[in-house]
């Protein structure tokens, strides 16, 4: 459905930047919560780009509880490959054994997985019907140009001069987001010099449902399971050598790939698109203006070492569409700073604490300083001899629900 503005309309309730999952669940967790509410998505990616990701994500038990809430899990899990084994190893890209420092099995509560790898296109799938059922109007091959915040009301135009006037604006436009820039919240930024190379590969013999991440001198090389004998790679390397891989010979990427999976699942053959994204740490300075709110990675880029990016653009939509649906139950104005200032107290400490553990992992596993690798080491044997300390990183890695954490993260509507 289009929006179709002349002038300036009538106002809405919630306007938002971004047709990814963060997005699209935002809208889906508002609309379930408050039907009343007004909530339209715009996406500047063309119509139909959303199929041809072929990347797939690390969807924790938190976020599936989530998801299951919002109706949505049902039509992903079949497209679900669970995550039912984590292998760390430390090591050269050429050593002839890998020695396994930890391993982490086990649930992440009620006998389910502590993760599922989902594909991208079945997660945004999933949402996107969901928005079509809800009557939520999704435009895409749209942008933002501008905004004006007022006392009650962000007037939004689009390029060509179309307006349109809402009580909150959110932004879930990506890591370099523009809206971000033009509200004026300054950022953290840190860049790597790396790249991660993201895959999919088809092998022999099955995985069992195993993720490995072997950390090598360049950084880490993470091979999560799929459906059907297939891994999603997460390969991280130096940008310069990154771009020579994905841009080189096929035979070269495909020895130099095997030099890092190994030969455990039998011949391998690569069945995705390989591309390289920059990697590095942007933490937003404030997630919240007056009318307007950071959510997903306009928030916050983290290094992918935890596999947990995704799963924090969710935490930031629980603790957002919650804020704003108690704020319209008792009447308060849902674009006012001082409704968004919760949200914004909510998330950025814990945004914060795991963009500062993600940077001091990169930066203690990325080298190969004999002295660094022997203290890394002795401390993942440690912690692989500890269960009380196994199960916490279990929990923490499920994003099991803490006191006070959003009510849809526990599985539990708003």
């Amino acid at each position: 459905m289009m929006l179709k503005c002349d002038g300036v309309t009538a106002m809405i309730d919630v306007l938002i930047a971004g047709g990814g999952y963060v997005g699209l669940s935002l809208a889906v967790s508002l609309k379930k919560a408050a039907p009343h509410l007004d909530v339209r998505v715009v996406d500047g990616a063309p119509e139909g780009a959303w199929k041809r990701d072929e990347r797939a994500s690390a969807v924790a038990l938190a976020a599936e509880r989530m998801l299951d809430v919002l109706g949505v899990w049902n039509a992903i899990k079949p497209e679900a490959e669970p995550i039912l084994r984590m292998v760390i190893t430390d090591s050269k890209a050429a050593d002839p054994v890998r020695p396994v420092f930890l391993t982490f099995e086990g649930d992440g509560g009620e006998g389910r997985p502590f993760a599922h790898m989902v594909p991208n296109t079945a997660l945004v799938g999933a949402l996107r019907e969901a928005c079509g059922e809800l009557g939520i109007p999704i435009r895409q091959s749209t942008m933002v140009e501008r905004f004006t915040s007022g006392d009650h009301a962000v007037t939004i135009a689009f390029a060509g001069g179309e307006e349109i006037e809402a009580r909150l604006l959110v932004a879930c436009d990506g890591v370099r987001s523009k809206l971000r820039e033009a509200a004026g919240i300054k950022v953290v930024e840190f860049d790597y010099g790396q790249s991660g190379i993201v895959t999919t590969v088809e092998h022999e013999r099955p995985h069992n449902g195993t993720a490995e991440e072997h950390f090598l001198p360049a950084g880490p090389f993470a091979t999560l399971p799929l459906k059907n004998n297939r891994s999603s790679l997460v390969w991280t390397e130096n940008t310069v050598d990154a771009e020579r891989l994905v841009k080189g010979d096929d035979f070269l990427f495909e020895v130099e790939l095997e030099r890092r999976f190994g030969h455990k699942l039998g011949h391998l053959k690569v069945v995705g698109g390989r591309r390289a994204f920059p990697l590095g740490l942007t933490l937003a300075r404030e997630f919240v203006a007056p009318r307007f709110a950071l959510a997903g990675d306009a928030a916050h880029g983290i290094h992918p070492i935890s596999g947990q990016g995704l799963n924090l653009g969710f935490k930031d939509v629980a603790a957002l569409a919650e804020t704003i649906v108690e704020a319209d139950r008792l009447g308060l104005d849902i674009g006012s700073l001082a409704v968004l200032e919760r949200y914004q107290t909510w998330r950025r400490f814990d945004t914060f604490r795991m963009g500062v553990t993600t940077d001091v992992l990169n930066r203690l596993f990325s080298n190969d300083i004999t002295p660094v690798r022997i203290a890394r080491d002795i401390g993942l044997g440690l912690v692989d001899r500890l269960p009380p300390l196994k199960n916490f990183f279990i929990r923490q890695a499920a994003g099991v629900a803490a006191r006070g954490d959003p009510r849809l993260l526990a599985g539990e509507p708003i």
